[in-house]
């Protein structure tokens, strides 16, 4: 059985115990350390590990689902790490500089669809911000916005990510109405959740002049091993040259891209 973080004087992350700990928070961090040592968890696992009674372990692991730390196997009924977990970590790749590993891959995809292309990260779970872009050869284009935080909901990048996280964890993050930032913005969580139901089945996002008129994007998520993602390729255009005879060529073009980063990145 693991040592408790009231044993020994120090937690398992090498802080001091404190002088009043709170039982319930420290079976739950207790259990969340548990997914990153193992592929799954079972509420017998939980119950043996944190020396709790089934019940207390079961309802332990079901507030970490809700929140979207874990996930249930709705067939084994055994518990994995969530997409909050791995989103988590998946943060720290940040510190091996995402954009180097991606702006190769990058700089192609602009000479093969001849647009805008950047790279969007999620933040704060309802943000993505341009963490870089490669601007295209038109005169009249796109400007990337390096820097640039833009809302996830309204933007082809952010729903391509959000696309990836479960209907549950988006209720949680968006209320029922949503902000109009242009005459074409999706405004209720209802259609959100369409759209991102449409997202999950072609594999990539598509939006036209949502968050400002003249302009649109397709985007590919860049998904880790698990099915989820932080990160995005986002390809933006003015929308006249968004054609309907262009759009599977343009988005098969971005899947492949954000396929090819996760290799590199070893998601």
């Amino acid at each position: 059985m693991a040592s408790s973080a009231r044993e020994g004087g120090q937690a398992p992350g090498g802080g001091p115990t404190p002088a009043y700990p709170i039982g319930s928070v420290d079976n739950a961090l207790r259990l969340l350390l548990m997914f990153g040592e193992r592929s799954d968890v079972r509420v017998s696992d939980a119950s043996s590990e944190l020396g709790v009674a089934a019940s207390t372990a079961h309802r332990l692991l079901q507030m970490l689902q809700l929140y979207g730390f874990v996930r249930q196997d709705p067939r084994s009924k055994a518990y994995s790490a969530g997409p909050v977990w791995v989103n988590m970590g998946l943060r720290g790749l940040r510190s091996l500089d995402v954009r180097t590993v991606s702006r190769t891959h990058i700089e192609a995809l602009v000479e093969e669809v001849r647009e805008t292309v950047q790279l969007l990260g999620l933040q704060a779970g309802t943000e993505m911000i341009c963490l870089d872009a490669v601007e295209g050869p038109y005169v009249v284009r796109a400007v990337g916005r390096l820097g640039a935080v833009l809302p996830a909901y309204a933007t082809a990048g952010g729903r391509a990510v959000l696309s990836t996280l479960p209907v549950e964890r988006v209720r949680q993050l968006y209320p029922a109405r949503l902000k109009r930032l242009a005459p074409n913005t999706i405004v209720s969580r209802a259609e959100l959740e369409r759209e991102l139901e449409r997202v999950r089945e072609q594999g990539y996002a598509v939006q036209r002049e949502e968050m400002e008129p003249g302009v649109s994007a397709i985007a590919a998520p860049i998904r880790d091993h698990g099915g989820t993602a932080s990160f995005a390729v986002d390809v933006v255009m003015p929308t006249a040259r968004l054609a309907a005879d262009d759009l599977p060529r343009i988005a098969a073009a971005a899947v492949d891209c954000a396929a090819t980063i996760a290799r590199e990145l070893g998601l």
